[in-house]
C-alpha cells in the first residue's frame, strides 16, 4: 500500500456542514467514492443544527494524501461548507458585529456571502433587534478562520455589508 500513487493510505477526518434536503448527504458522499475514499464512519446530526441552521456531518474516510485533497476540492467545487479536513483546522477566531437592516438585506445571503471565502467559517451568530424587518438589528457573529487570515476575513466581511448597506463594528486589532 505504501507505493500507492499519491502515498500510504490513512485515515482523514471531514467535517462539513450540510442542507436539510433529500440528497445532501449522497451528494457530500459521492466525491469521496468517485476519487477512490474508502469511508470509515459516518456521524450524521439531524438532531442537531449549527449556527448557520444546517446539519453537521462528520466523515472518517481512508485515502491516499493525493486523493484526499482531490476530494476535499471537488466537496468545496460543489459548493458543500468543509468545516475542517484533514489536519487543517480554523486556528483563529474573531467577533464582529454587523448593524443595519439585516432581515431585509437576508441575513442567510449575507452568511453564505462571507462563508465564500474558503478560509472562513461563521460559527456562532446570535441577533437581537425589534420584531419585524422594517428594523435595525444587530448580529453578533463569531468566525472561525485559518492561521493568519483574520484581515481578509475582516475584509470580505466589510465588503459583503457594504454592498448591503450594513455597519461592521470590529474589534480592536494590533498592539497597544
Amino acid at each position: 500500500m505504501d507505493d500507492e500513487p499519491g502515498g500510504p493510505r490513512q485515515a482523514h477526518t471531514v467535517r462539513l456542514e450540510l442542507t436539510d434536503e433529500p440528497g445532501e448527504l449522497l451528494r457530500a458522499l459521492e466525491p469521496i467514492a468517485d476519487r477512490g475514499g474508502n469511508l470509515l464512519s459516518i456521524f450524521h446530526e439531524r438532531g442537531s443544527l449549527t449556527p448557520r441552521g444546517r446539519i453537521p456531518v462528520e466523515i472518517d474516510l481512508e485515502a491516499t494524501a493525493h486523493q484526499f485533497e482531490t476530494i476535499i476540492d471537488a466537496l468545496r467545487d460543489q459548493g458543500v461548507n468543509v468545516i475542517q479536513a484533514g489536519t487543517e483546522r480554523y486556528a483563529e477566531e474573531v467577533t464582529l458585529l454587523l448593524v443595519g437592516h439585516l432581515i431585509d438585506t437576508d441575513l442567510s445571503d449575507t452568511i453564505e456571502r462571507i462563508e465564500e471565502n474558503a478560509h472562513v467559517s461563521v460559527i456562532d451568530l446570535s441577533l437581537s433587534g425589534e420584531v419585524g424587518t422594517d428594523h435595525v438589528s444587530t448580529a453578533r457573529i463569531r468566525l472561525a478562520t485559518e492561521a493568519g487570515r483574520i484581515e481578509d476575513a475582516i475584509g470580505n466581511v466589510r465588503g459583503v455589508a457594504a454592498a448591503k448597506d450594513l455597519r461592521v463594528i470590529e474589534p480592536l486589532v494590533g498592539e497597544a
